[in-house]
């Protein structure tokens, strides 16, 4: 049996058939549809590695079922910069050293976009410290997030032209 949806997937439309309904998001975003920057980590829920916006809200892709996102919109670390101007979470990461080997990158700003836009932190730390909790880092690149996060808050704040 072929299970027929559509998604819109940083901004296009896009059809999709599968045969297994238990392929995940995350397998369909890196293997169906090509968009490799949304990493699998544990493939378990627990590292954050796949994190991505569906409908506005974080989510670790790992944990979807891509047959439930019929006419959800998504949104990866490919489909964030403007052209070819950094979205200002990205400059924000690469200003404050918010990574090191860079493999929970896309998945750490994935989150910081969606955690800026749930606007419940501001600029403070320790809120930002528990709102980023979900995404592990094991180069421990923590304090740069952290930095960054807050940053590109206040880059946001001050007029930034694009939403977080």
């Amino acid at each position: 049996m072929t299970y027929s949806f559509s998604l819109t997937v940083n901004g296009a439309t896009r059809a999709v058939e599968i045969e297994d309904p238990r392929v995940t998001l995350l397998d369909l975003l890196r293997e169906r549809l090509a968009l490799t920057g949304t990493k699998k980590g544990c493939d378990r829920g627990q590292c954050g590695a796949c994190t991505v916006l569906v409908d506005g809200r974080r989510v670790n892709a790992c944990l979807i079922l891509a047959v439930t996102l019929d006419g959800a919109e998504i949104e990866t670390i490919e489909g964030v910069a403007d052209g070819n101007r950094p979205h200002p979470v990205q400059e924000a990461f690469i200003a404050h050293d918010g990574f090191q080997c860079g493999f929970c990158t896309p998945g750490q700003i994935m989150s910081a976009i969606g955690l800026l836009r749930e606007g419940e932190t501001g600029e403070d730390r320790e809120r930002i410290r528990e709102g980023m909790s979900g995404n592990l880092c094991r180069c421990a690149a923590y304090a740069g997030i952290t930095e960054a996060v807050a940053a590109a808050q206040r880059a946001l704040a001050a007029g930034d032209r694009r939403r977080a």
